[in-house]
């Protein structure tokens, strides 16, 4: 089982659309995506800063992806 890299809420998104999410709208400073096929949602906090570990995995299970989705993109 591969470690959860350290991505910036940017590098997230690329890896979310390369998987076929698409960016549906905006509420402050989180974007929601949304995967039209699975119809998952996920609501990624828009900061400078890196994903806090935690916050990125309640992320994957919000979206229905595992660990290996986002680090073999």
């Amino acid at each position: 089982m591969p470690k959860l890299p350290i991505l910036t809420p940017k590098q997230l998104i690329q890896k979310l659309k390369r998987i076929g999410f698409i960016n549906d709208h905006q509420t402050g400073s989180h974007i929601i995506m949304y995967h039209k096929r699975t119809k998952n949602r996920a609501v990624i906090p828009y900061h400078l800063k890196t994903i806090p570990k935690g916050t990125l995995l309640s992320l994957l299970h919000e979206a229905g992806l595992a660990k290996e989705d986002i680090c073999n993109c």
